[in-house]
């Protein structure tokens, strides 16, 4: 039975909190690019989470690639089905270039260190082969590429670029592969290789407390669907922040960003146009326009952020 998207969120959360990783609250602010972000360690990753895993489009993948990239984390989105079949375990997929598994596939990895061996692409199900292993199998073996390409029903060039790693295979072939050496040649699915490439920065920024951030020296990186406006960076201060009024779904944000904050080892603060009643919420400070208005170095900013959080 397929679990809808609450079920499968509260037991991705229970999963990691259960291995060990530092999970934050729940992102219920919409629209919504990823529902929860994890670390456990260097390891941070930021979790869509989605019954279907179609229903995530590419502007949203988009962003979830772009968080990961300025949160120095990895994308993933998890789910239970696509179009109407389930997503088979062990089996990794990609949607707009975000790393997609099954429930199943996820606590096989995270709790029995048990990694996928299989992704889907185009035409099917494929494994990436230990390449130079096998070049070094065949040659101990006096098998020559033609006779190897025989065996396995593909060209010498095939084989060739089986052994130089440019090439994957059907995991039919890769079992005939370790039939014939007797040894094992599948490797795992990097759920955590570099993110495929993804334009950033350079975004027209038309919001007049960003606009300032980025003015004082900041580079700004403005969000569409996530409970904060932008990510603020100068080197090592890194900044979740966020704008708008004061009010109760002002308030909501903050604590949200606050929790986020303390899973992606970064700082958070909210920008209130107008007067605020508090100087923060939990771990996110909250400045006032005006304040704002009179800085004019990314280090008074550290420092009046400092100031709020000690309060």
């Amino acid at each position: 039975m397929t679990m809808n998207k609450e079920f499968l969120t509260d037991r991705v959360s229970d999963l990691l909190a259960g291995s060990g990783f530092s999970v934050s609250d729940r992102c219920y602010v919409r629209p919504r690019s990823f529902d929860l972000a994890a670390r456990q360690g260097g390891l941070l990753l930021i979790l869509k989470i989605l019954s279907n895993i179609d229903g995530l489009n590419e502007k949203t993948a988009v962003e979830i690639r772009r968080l990961a990239k300025y949160l120095s984390g990895n994308p993933l989105l998890v789910g239970e089905k696509t179009r109407d079949h389930g997503l088979e375990g062990g089996v990794v997929y990609f949607r707009y270039g975000v790393p997609t598994v099954s429930f199943t596939t996820l606590a096989d990895w995270i709790v029995e260190d048990v990694p996928p061996l299989v992704y889907a692409a185009h035409g099917g199900l494929y494994v990436k082969i230990d390449g130079r292993l096998l070049r070094k199998l065949r040659l101990e073996s006096g098998i020559s590429l033609g006779a190897l390409a025989s065996e396995l029903s593909v060209s010498r060039r095939t084989v060739s670029k089986y052994e130089i790693e440019r090439m994957d295979t059907t995991i039919e072939v890769a079992l005939r592969l370790e039939e014939l050496f007797g040894q094992e040649l599948i490797k795992p699915v990097e759920i955590l290789e570099p993110a495929a490439p993804v334009s950033g920065g350079g975004e027209h920024i038309d919001d007049r407390v960003l606009s300032h951030l980025a003015e004082i020296g900041f580079d700004v990186f403005p969000t569409a669907q996530s409970p904060f406006n932008a990510i603020t960076q100068k080197e090592d201060l890194v900044v979740l922040t966020g704008v708008g009024k004061f009010s109760s779904t002002m308030l909501k944000k903050a604590r949200l960003m606050s929790s986020l904050s303390i899973v992606t080892r970064t700082f958070s603060a909210v920008i209130v146009d107008g007067e605020s009643k508090v100087g923060r919420v939990e771990e996110t400070a909250v400045i006032e326009s005006r304040e704002l208005e009179r800085i004019g170095k990314t280090s008074e900013f550290a420092d009046l952020m400092s100031e709020k959080q000690d309060r």
